[in-house]
């Protein structure tokens, strides 16, 4: 008589599935799986991004050794790394980050790679926003146009939102919806632009191409303020994108309402993505390249949140001192250097899709 089959032990509350890449850590109010080659490139970018900033700090019309740059870190005062370079550094990396992790959450939302806040109205809005202001003195003092492009860019992210709604979000319909409004706002801004005075066109001209030149501190305080302040909703962020990489039943079945989260996913992207846009004005690709480039690099299936802010924070740093050394003295805006790396990226993102690469 053979005795019956021992019973299976029970599974620990400590144990984890084991997953090729993936390392589970564990406290005791929390747990997280944490992706080997993402860690590992997170801070190979974060060492890429310092010596930039290094760099960035070093390089220009006067040289600065890094030994000077140190000892204004340290708090001594020199005009031309501490005032002028250093501010712009790190309003650069600021904005690269928003950027890139804005990028990611609505390209996550959208399932589109070719989505971006710029394509669903975000710029746009900030940028017919800050004209209208101008047209009409509703602003008086340059130093609240960040504030007035980021109420705009919010604005139009919510009217985008509220037309593509046809019972649930259609991912197709928000960015149609969004490319719509976009044309429509650019063209609110092109005539205030052929009817306005030189000077403030000229002004307007300079905000929309998106440039750190005479940036610092007072944009870079408020745009570090929302990012820490974000922190919670982004880890939470994570969690849930690795959800709705799977299809809508799936993830309703799990128990996460698809609908609620997209659209909380939503706000945090559009509104990290004006609040950038607010403090250095449209800089264009940055959002639309930095996410795919983190994922190619990471090889996970969903976006990376923290490469693409890093990816983000190397795109603006790198382009800013590339628009600051490359002619000097003349200064290239920041925004036509990040479009002209971005627009042969986007042709062959368009030709990848029409193969029915990703």
């Amino acid at each position: 008589m053979t005795s019956p089959p021992a019973p299976a032990p029970a599974p620990s509350s400590r144990a984890y599935p084991r997953s090729a890449g993936l390392v589970a850590l564990r406290h005791r109010r929390f747990s997280l799986l944490l992706h080997r080659r993402s860690a590992a490139l997170a801070v190979a970018l974060l060492l890429l991004l310092a010596t930039l900033m290094l760099a960035s700090a070093c390089l220009g019309l006067t040289y600065a050794s890094p030994a000077e740059v140190w000892r204004v870190l340290c708090g001594e005062p020199n005009l031309v790394v501490g005032e002028l370079r250093l501010p712009r550094i790190v309003l650069g990396a600021l904005v690269g980050a928003a950027l890139g992790v804005s990028g990611a959450l609505v390209q996550s939302v959208t399932r589109n790679p070719l989505a971006s806040p710029d394509v669903i109205g975000v710029g746009h809005g900030a940028a017919a926003a800050t004209v209208l202001a101008l047209a009409t003195g509703t602003v008086a003092s340059p130093g609240a146009l960040p504030a007035v492009s980021v109420a705009g860019g919010l604005a139009a992210a919510a009217l985008v939102y509220v037309l593509a709604w046809r019972y649930g979000m259609q991912p197709s319909r928000f960015v149609l919806t969004g490319v719509g409004i976009g044309v429509a706002l650019s063209a609110v801004v092109q005539l205030y632009m052929t009817e306005s005075e030189l000077a403030e066109a000229e002004q307007v001209k300079l905000w929309l191409t998106g440039s750190l030149n005479g940036r610092g501190w007072a944009q870079a305080g408020p745009l570090a303020l929302v990012l820490l302040l974000s922190l919670p909703a982004l880890v939470w962020a994570g969690r849930a994108l690795s959800v709705l990489g799977l299809d809508d039943e799936t993830a309703a079945g799990l128990g996460v309402r698809v609908q609620r989260t997209r659209l909380a996913l939503t706000v945090l992207g559009v509104l990290l993505a004006a609040t950038a846009t607010g403090a250095a004005g449209p800089i264009g690709f940055v959002a639309l390249t930095a996410p795919q480039l983190a994922r190619r690099l990471t090889r996970t299936p969903q976006l990376p949140l923290a490469a693409s802010a890093l990816t983000g924070a190397i795109i603006v740093v790198g382009a800013d001192l590339a628009a600051r050394t490359l002619l000097p003295p003349l200064e290239i805006p920041v925004g036509a250097l990040t479009a002209l790396i971005g627009g042969p990226y986007l042709l062959w993102l368009l030709g990848r899709e029409r193969r029915g690469g990703r």
